[in-house]
Formats: structure tokens, C-alpha cells, sequence
């Protein structure tokens, strides 16, 4: 600096006596010499001297001047000869790179914005004192974030052509520590209360995670607004913070903060007041008061008033409407009064709805989707639902909406909404694995945007050891310009719920269609009605409960359906993935009409509350309910519809569809010739070479004799009951019985959860993940307890597995952590659960991860 100083002063002077020494003369020509970089062209347009000026001393050293201040050169020199005016230049270096070194805490990327900003950027002319200024700009920027101790270092490497690369080191030093806090002033509230509002703490258990200990200028001052306001919002209208004193300890790693406080007295509303152009009736606004006479003051209720106030004015088109909340304060009597003043502004109508970053969708899914319309008068509530409604479809990552004035109007907007497109469908082929299904082999391809339409297409191949399945489906939900909809879908699927291992050993051939037509009530209802066919072949094992070999003896194994389906559904969650805020609620009714080979309907109800408690972190209530019954000459609901529950998206922690009533155990008598002395029988073995009762297998053997009187010949406080047939003589059959028991499932279903949604922390970019905590509840119960028909068994009076009706101490609970992540291949789950009451016969499962399902 002191450098360019000098030489700008022996420069000047110089050209001042060469100007001096000479009377003013026409300058006939201007010669530059020194350019290297700086163009002829760029001189002379700063350069106020022209060919056949007059020119003396004076005018000469302000030539000179102008140049200096160009910011391109770092020496100028004039000389004269003849008539000819020399300019010799010499130009300030060429910036031709910025290495940065050693920061963390501020990325390179904002560093090298900031420098930009300041005229050091690769390209730019190269100064000292600029260099010097952002240095010291920088080291103030670290002690704001508490690092007291950082240092910046620059090193200018001198190339050749004049050019130059620079070098800044950074040493960021630690963060200072929070050592003690200490409120001064305070007498209503203690230390404790007030400190627990702060993000600033001193070190406690959780200050590893949150790093609420470190020192940060700025979250200082949010703290400080944030007592402020503890104040205020209790009636405290004259609090005041007096000063706020940071000490630092010598080394620089501790922190030690004063805040002195003014807390004043309790002020109470003494009387409510309107002034300002009143475009709306007053009692429009008289009802979004949020206080009332003689209420304790708020300064967060008056703010919430104003807010309801000017959104009513919004909505009325006067988009630009202000509402203050001006308190009168009367320190003798403690009172307020609060006038609340309207400027409603003009009412402005929208010339146009724009929409950028929809690259892949069409702008017409988007314009279908608005409430606002052109040349209507802006409303907010609609522009804000326009939003909701984007964010509902869930193409999208980000969707934001601006209103600016129209340049040169004062009552017109335009309503631009941006949108981050996101991925909406997938075209895999996928091997993956599944807890509850084993191994996983598929291709699928899926579009929520099929061509940028809006429309809904997807068709998948799978197969593990549970299903083997195809499905396609196709919607429109704008097949009609008023919103109607209208899908339709065609699916083969096999199952064998042998497999599950928790499930009765049958097997299921279903195949079938069906179209759905969708009619909008409102912005945020919905109501649909299906129309369906299916048929259902069935093929039973070796092992199934009486109830499903009684029901295929009575109903056949082959089932055509005819089913008819009527939906309701509303929703404003503010986002179609992974929502945060607002309810959804769906109530559905099927039926399989008259027609049928099985007549029964089911309904279902669920419902999703999400209710935001701070920035990511959220608390979403889950219910589902459903009921199913048979109709006509069917008593019953189908075992094959009954509910089941357990696992991902039911009841964490129990395995998949193994929650709800038990079958009873098959029967299948076997000829036994062999009794003992006391004539009862010896068991042999079976036609698979297993004892036919064996002291671990889990059942209670009755046997008969010649007259029918039933005998025990085992415990049956040790194992569950199975039963026999009569017979006559010396010869006695028994059953072979179930060795484990096999989930039935119920027509009553029960289901519910508690989830705290929570940022997952070292992740930048959390539109992708769901973290959570749950506590899940939930079982399937039955009223319909199966009564055999079966004349070989005799009738039973206390089915041991089947209590009919809801019974709370069945409810099975569970907690524990789960995280889905949505990937190129689908949606990851994966969940780690803990059951709190299971009983005996539960299959528990601690880990559990699906791909393709989100909760």
C-alpha cells in the first residue's frame, strides 16, 4: 500500500514538472505505451484528453488522475514530445488463480462468492489493499462463530506476464465454549426457565449431537429476540435487555456471557380498537381477534391477529394489505390499548400464472391443478392451495410461489410458481430381500408422470417364495376437464401363504380386473367408485386349520366375484412424499354383489395426522380401522379377506400378517389297533414316520371309548387341545395334528401409531429421507368364531384359540426406530422394533426392510 502511494506521488510529480516545464500546448497525437492486457480502446475512454485538445499542467495531472482511478494500472506516466503526448503505463496484474487451504467451517465455494463480490476473482486485476481488507473481513467473520483463535494467512506469487496466483491459508482455530451463562435483572422468572428457551446452553448431555454449546455471534442474537419475546408475549410490554457482555478466557476456548435485563411490570388489554380504511365489514375483523379486554398483553397474539387479518384482506384481492397492531401504553394503570390499523392497498388482480422448472411435466398437469385464475382478484387462500396441490402430486422436490407487482401497474400481480422436478417413476429390474418374503426377483417400470401427462402407469413382474405376480394399471385424473378420473388395472397373482411361515398352508390363484371412476367434491375431497371381477382358485396343503377345510368342503375351491367399491377421501397434507403437515382421512366400502359365489362386503377407515412442533420435526398420528362381514346365504367373511396385521406399515415388531386369531388344528384319524393294560391307546407312527404324539408336540390328545366318554390321556395345562372322532370297539382313531399354530386372521381390525419424525443429522439433503421414532398398537380380532360342521368332531363349546370380540389386553404394542429412503430402485425401509407385551405363540421380529413400501 505504501508502495503505490509513493509511486503514484513520484509519478504525479513527475508529470507535473514534464507538463510544467512546458507551456500548454495542441496535442497532435497520443501515443500509449506499457499495454499488455488493457485495450487501446479502454484507455481512451477513460483518458478525458483527445487529439487537437489544448492542454496545460493542470488538465494533464486530472488525466492522470482519471486514470488512477480506472483501477487498472499501477503507474501512469505523461510525457510530451513535441506535440506527440506519451502515456506510459504500467497495469496492475492478472489474477490467475485462488487456492484456498485449511477452512472447514466456511465452504471454498462461499469463500471464493465473497471474494468475487469484493474484486478478487480468477480474471480480475489483481489489488493489495483489497486482499488486505478481506482478510481482516474474514477473520471477523470466524469470531463471529466463536473461533476466536482463526487466522488467515495470503501469500501473492508473482508470475510471469504480469499475472499473479494467490494463496490463502486458513487456521480456524477451535470454537469457544459456552462456560457459564448468567441472566442479571431477573426476578419473576428464574435463570433455568429463561436458559431453557436458548439454543445457545452451556456443555450438557446432548451437546455432542446438537453442538448447543459452541459460541455463535448470531445465535446470540436469536437468543436474545427469543427472551425478548418470552416477555413480551406474557404482558411485559417494558421489558428491556440492558446489555449484553461476552467475555473470552485467555487460551480463547471459553465463552462466558452477561445479559442484563429491565423485566417491568404485567400489562393488561384495556381496550381493542380498528382504524384505517375499513374495506371489509368490522365484524370481519373483530372475529380474528386473538385477545379480548382485559387479557394479559401478548405481543405474539397482536402479531397473529394482524397476520389472520391481513390473510382475510389477501383473500379479498388486496394482496399487498398491512395490518399493525399499535399499542397506547398507560404505565400508571398498567393498561394497553391496541389499535389495530388497516391499509389495505388497492385490490389487485393476477394477469397471469406462471410456472418455471417443469421441464419434464407438461405446463397444463400443473395449470390444472390451480384454483387461482387469470383475471380473477388474487387470493391468497387460492394461491396458497395451488401450492399445497403441486406439493400434493408429489413430482416435485421444492415447489415455491411469488407474487410480484407488475412494473408499472399498482393493481396487477403475476402468481409464478418454481418447481424442482423430482423422480416419479422407475424403470428396474431388482434383486433384493425382503424379511417377510425372502428373496426378491423383479422388473417393473412405474410412472406417477407418465410423458410429463400427470398420468399414473405402472407394470410389474415379481416373484419371491410368497407371490408370483403380474399387474398393470393406467390412470387419468383429469379424464375429464373437471377433474374426473378414470383408471383401470388387470393383475395375476399366486400365492402361497405356506411360506410365511406364520400363515395357514394354502394356496391362492387370483386373476382379475377392474376400472375406477374418481368425481371431486372439493379441492381436498375425493370420491371414487370401483367396478371388479376376479376369480379366486384354491388349493390347500397338507396342514390347514379345520376352518378352511370345513369352508372349501361347504363353498367349492373356485370363486368368481363380482365387487363394486365406493371410496371417500380427503387430504391437505402439504406434500404428496413424506408430508409433515395437515390430515388425511379415507373411508372405504366394497361389496361383492349379489351374483357372486361369495356375497360380503368390508369397510375400512384411515387416517393420518401430521402436526409440525419445530423446523423437520414433526409427530404423525395413524388410525385404521376395518370391519367385514358375509351377506345373503354367507354368514361369514371368506377366510382368504380376512384382515391380518404385523410388520412394516401394521404393527412394527411382529412379524408380517402373523397378528390375529388362530385356526383350529386339523384332524386327520388314523387307525390305532395298540392299547395298554388300562385300554388306553399306544401311538404309532404316521404314514411320514413322525410319532403321532410325541412329549414337545404342542397338543392335548383326547381319545374315546366304546361309549363315547371322552378320556385325557395327557396334560392339557402343558399343550393346546386337539381333538378325535368316535369309534367302536377295541379300535380308536386320533388326529394329526397342527405342530405349530397358523394365523387365520379376523374381520375386525385395529390398528394405531405415534411416530416423531425427525431430521436425520450429517445429511444435507433430507427430501429423500424419512427418520423416525414409533410406538405402535394394534391386533385383528373376530366375531365370527368358527362353529365345525363336520359330524366326525364333535361340537365344540370353547374354541381355544378364538375369543370373539375386541379385547384390549390383546393389543399388541411395540416401539422402535425406522428410516425409509427413497432410492433409484424404489423406496428402502428398513426398522428396528422392541414388542412390549408379546404373549406366548408370538412371532416377533426385531429387524425388518422392505423395498418398495413407505411409511
Amino acid at each position: 500500500m505504501r508502495c503505490l502511494l509513493f509511486t503514484l506521488f513520484f509519478t504525479l510529480s513527475l508529470s507535473f514538472v514534464s507538463a510544467a516545464q512546458a507551456e500548454s500546448f495542441v496535442i497532435e497525437d497520443i501515443r500509449l505505451e506499457g499495454l499488455q492486457r488493457v485495450s487501446a480502446g479502454t484507455v481512451f475512454e477513460r483518458f478525458p484528453i483527445n487529439v487537437g485538445d489544448q492542454v496545460d499542467s493542470a488538465r494533464l495531472v486530472n488525466a492522470s488522475k482519471r486514470l488512477f482511478k480506472s483501477g487498472l494500472f499501477n503507474d501512469v506516466e505523461l510525457l510530451r514530445d513535441g506535440k506527440v503526448l506519451i502515456v506510459k503505463l504500467v497495469e496492475l496484474p492478472t489474477i490467475t488463480g485462488i487456492e484456498i487451504e485449511g477452512n472447514k467451517a466456511i465452504q471454498s465455494e462461499a469463500l471464493l462468492d465473497g471474494l468475487k463480490q469484493s474484486g478478487l476473482a480468477e480474471g480480475l486485476v489483481f489489488k493489495r489493499s483489497t486482499l488486505e481488507r478481506i482478510s481482516l473481513e474474514l477473520e471477523r467473520q470466524y469470531v463471529g462463530q466463536g473461533r476466536y483463535d482463526a487466522s488467515i494467512e495470503t501469500e501473492v506469487v508473482r508470475l510471469p506476464r504480469n499475472r499473479v496466483s494467490l494463496n490463502i491459508q486458513v487456521d480456524e482455530g477451535n470454537v469457544a465454549t459456552i462456560e457459564h451463562i448468567n441472566i442479571v435483572g431477573n426476578e419473576v422468572f428464574s435463570d433455568e426457565e429463561l436458559l431453557k428457551q436458548f439454543e445457545l446452553q452451556t456443555t450438557n448431555f446432548w451437546s455432542w449431537y446438537a453442538s448447543d454449546d459452541k459460541y455463535s455471534r448470531e445465535k446470540l442474537s436469536g437468543d436474545m429476540e427469543t427472551l425478548r419475546s418470552y416477555y413480551l408475549d406474557r404482558g411485559y410490554i417494558r421489558f428491556n435487555i440492558e446489555s449484553t457482555q461476552v467475555s473470552i478466557s485467555p487460551d480463547k476456548d471459553g465463552v462466558y456471557i452477561t445479559i442484563n435485563v429491565t423485566e417491568g411490570d404485567i400489562y393488561s388489554i384495556r381496550e381493542l380498537k380498528l382504524a384505517g380504511n375499513l374495506v371489509l365489514d368490522e365484524e370481519e375483523f373483530t372475529r380474528l381477534y386473538l385477545l379480548k379486554s382485559g387479557d394479559t398483553f401478548s405481543r405474539q397474539r397482536v402479531t397473529f391477529s394482524s397476520d389472520l387479518m391481513s390473510k382475510r384482506l389477501g383473500n379479498d384481492g388486496y394482496t399487498f394489505a398491512k395490518v399493525d397492531g399499535i399499542p397506547k401504553i398507560y404505565d400508571e394503570e398498567k393498561e394497553v390499548d391496541l389499535t389495530f390499523f388497516v391499509e389495505p392497498g388497492k385490490r389487485t388482480y393476477v394477469r397471469s400464472v406462471n410456472f418455471t422448472g417443469n421441464q419434464g411435466t407438461k405446463d397444463e398437469v400443473l395449470r390444472r391443478e390451480m384454483i387461482q385464475m387469470e383475471g380473477g382478484w388474487a387470493s391468497t387462500d387460492k394461491i396458497d392451495a395451488g401450492k399445497t396441490r403441486l406439493n400434493q402430486l408429489g413430482f416435485f422436490k421444492t415447489v415455491n410461489v411469488e407474487t410480484p407487482a407488475v412494473p408499472g401497474t399498482d393493481d396487477l400481480i403475476d402468481v409464478n410458481y418454481n418447481v424442482e422436478e423430482q423422480l416419479s417413476g422407475s424403470l428396474n429390474f431388482n434383486i433384493g430381500y425382503a424379511g417377510s418374503s425372502g428373496a426378491i426377483l423383479g422388473a417393473s417400470i412405474s410412472q406417477n408422470n407418465f410423458l410429463g401427462t400427470g398420468n399414473r402407469m405402472s407394470l410389474s413382474l415379481q416373484k419371491n417364495r410368497t407371490v408370483q405376480s403380474a399387474n398393470f394399471s393406467y390412470t387419468n385424473p383429469y379424464y375429464t376437464i373437471d377433474g374426473v378420473s378414470r383408471g383401470f388395472s388387470l393383475f395375476h397373482r399366486e400365492t402361497d401363504f405356506s411360506e410365511l411361515g406364520t400363515l395357514s398352508d394354502y394356496q391362492t390363484n387370483v386373476k382379475g380386473g377392474s376400472m375406477t371412476f374418481g368425481y371431486p367434491i372439493s379441492h381436498r375431497q375425493r370420491v371414487s367408485l370401483s367396478v371388479g371381477y376376479d376369480n379366486t382358485k384354491m388349493f390347500l396343503g397338507t396342514t390347514v386349520p379345520a376352518e378352511i377345510e370345513d369352508f372349501v368342503a361347504r363353498e367349492g375351491d373356485d370363486f368368481d366375484e363380482y365387487t363394486l367399491g365406493l371410496n371417500w377421501r380427503y387430504n391437505n397434507l402439504n406434500r404428496g412424499l413424506f408430508p409433515t403437515a395437515g390430515t388425511e382421512h379415507r373411508i372405504s366400502g366394497d361389496i361383492s354383489v349379489p351374483g357372486s359365489d361369495l356375497t360380503y362386503y368390508k369397510l375400512g377407515y384411515n387416517a393420518n395426522y401430521y402436526f409440525p412442533i419445530a423446523d423437520e420435526w414433526s409427530i404423525r398420528l395413524r388410525t385404521e380401522l376395518g370391519y367385514g362381514n358375509g351377506y345373503g346365504d354367507d354368514e361369514m367373511l371368506p377366510f382368504f379377506k380376512n384382515f391380518r396385521s404385523g410388520g412394516i406399515g401394521s404393527v412394527r415388531g411382529y412379524r408380517a400378517n402373523s397378528l390375529g386369531p388362530k385356526g383350529l388344528p386339523d384332524y386327520t384319524p388314523v387307525d390305532l389297533v395298540q392299547t395298554d393294560s388300562a385300554g388306553n391307546p399306544v401311538f404309532e407312527l404316521d404314514d411320514l414316520g413322525r410319532p403321532l404324539v410325541d412329549s414337545s408336540a404342542p397338543g392335548v390328545i383326547y381319545t374315546t371309548d366304546v361309549d363315547g366318554a371322552a378320556v385325557s390321556i395327557s396334560n392339557p395345562n402343558r399343550y393346546r387341545p386337539v381333538f378325535a372322532t368316535n369309534s367302536s370297539g377295541t379300535v380308536v382313531k386320533a388326529p394329526l395334528f397342527l405342530e405349530e399354530e397358523r394365523t387365520l386372521g379376523g374381520n375386525i381390525l385395529t390398528e394405531a401409531s405415534v411416530e416423531l419424525i425427525y431430521p436425520l443429522p450429517f445429511i444435507e439433503d433430507r427430501s429423500s429421507v424419512r427418520s423416525l421414532f414409533f410406538f405402535d398398537a394394534g391386533n385383528v380380532f373376530t366375531d365370527q368364531c368358527y362353529d365345525p360342521q363336520d359330524p366326525d368332531v364333535p361340537e365344540l363349546s370353547d374354541h381355544p384359540y378364538c375369543d370373539e370380540g375386541i379385547n384390549l389386553s390383546d393389543i399388541r404394542t411395540s416401539v422402535g426406530a425406522g428410516l425409509t429412503w427413497i432410492t433409484a430402485i424404489g423406496p428402502l425401509t428398513f426398522t428396528y422394533s422392541i414388542p412390549l407385551n408379546e404373549q406366548d405363540g408370538d412371532d416377533t421380529e426385531g429387524f425388518e426392510f422392505s423395498l418398495g413400501q413407505v411409511f
